[in-house]
């Protein structure tokens, strides 16, 4: 039986369609601008979120790292929430690749508003740092989404007070499903977005950043600092278009095998978990019971066949992707009944 990989929507294979059409593309070398199929995919990421032009990055830390560089100078101050990607989950890159500084939110809901904004705003004073940036982050790394109208106030407020806005989108397409509207719409909420098409978008390697056509043009000169840029990048640009053009169309079906993964955890024993917060294709949900083995619990899943991240402060996390079937929570499910139960005799 092959294992069941729930750690996260990363470790998606290509799908059949991808694989045919990585060996059909039409490759050219992308740092002379001469790859076809990266040009058609970079103006295809453009138009459907509506802005001016993209560029393909290897991953979605590069992207959102290279959105902060091009949008700062060192020694500014960037706000955002203290539990957002570039500040838990990038290796402290902000600090080593930009040097500047970082005004952290703090909300219980991981959700930047517009007070915030107001507040982490630094005035002309020698004495302070510049700020420059708000980074939004929409899908939440907790698994809920921002609504549309808080964005849009952000976006509004940033802008009255002259700062530029990066919106950390990795899984902006999950977002847009969740929230049912066009992912133009929470675009418009920034002045440059990254996404990510090897997520729930199954392409095996990559991320695009979007934006203006003078924002683009610096960023590629980052990414040629930072060894991003690189030559017949058509075979990978061949999985995106798939994963733009059809993939994001079936986002819907992750998010709902996670709610009915959430609806049958939450009926087992010793589960605790906030079926309110499962929005996008994740579940995060803790185990209470005094001296509960976490480690035992984990090496019994993958003894059973089922990958699962270690707990993470007391939480675990459960992503459904096009690799997950409903027969293969079921399954889980099964298995975690069966454990917890015997631990509850």
């Amino acid at each position: 039986m092959p294992y069941i990989d729930l750690r996260s929507d990363t470790v998606t294979n290509p799908t059949q369609a991808m694989i045919e059409a990585m060996s059909t593309a039409v490759v050219g070398d992308d740092v002379y601008h001469d790859d076809p199929t990266m040009i058609k995919l970079q103006a295809l990421a453009a138009e459907m979120l509506g802005k001016e032009a993209a560029l393909f990055v290897p991953s979605g830390t590069m992207g959102n790292q290279l959105c902060i560089m091009t949008h700062t100078k060192r020694g500014d101050e960037i706000i955002t929430n203290a539990n957002s990607h570039i500040i838990v989950h990038e290796a402290g890159a902000i600090a080593v690749l930009s040097q500047v500084n970082t005004h952290q939110v703090y909300n219980e809901t991981d959700m930047i508003y517009p007070s915030d904004i107001i507040k982490g705003y630094r005035h002309n004073d020698i004495h302070a740092p510049k700020t420059t940036l708000v980074c939004l982050e929409n899908a939440l790394s907790n698994g809920t989404v921002v609504p549309l109208d808080i964005m849009q106030e952000d976006y509004k407020t940033a802008k009255s007070l002259g700062l530029n806005v990066h919106l950390d989108g990795a899984r902006l397409f999950n977002a847009a499903t969740a929230l049912n509207v066009d992912p133009k719409e929470i675009a418009a909420c920034a002045d440059s977005v990254m996404f990510c098409i090897s997520k729930g978008l199954c392409s095996p390697i990559g991320s695009l950043i979007v934006g203006s056509k003078e924002f683009i043009k610096q960023a590629e000169r980052n990414r040629k600092l930072l060894g991003g840029g690189m030559r017949q990048v058509g075979f990978l640009a061949a999985c995106g278009l798939i994963s733009l053009n059809n993939m994001t169309k079936r986002l819907a079906d992750d998010h709902q095998l996670a709610k009915y993964l959430a609806q049958k955890l939450n009926q087992l024993p010793m589960i605790d978990l906030d079926e309110t917060k499962v929005q996008i294709n994740m579940v995060f949900f803790k185990i209470n019971t005094p001296q509960f083995d976490h480690q035992t619990f984990y090496d019994h899943l993958l003894n059973e066949r089922i990958k699962i991240n270690p707990v993470d402060n007391g939480y675990y996390r459960f992503v459904a992707h096009n690799d997950i079937s409903k027969a293969n929570i079921d399954y889980v499910l099964q298995v975690i009944n069966d454990y917890l139960t015997q631990k509850d005799a």
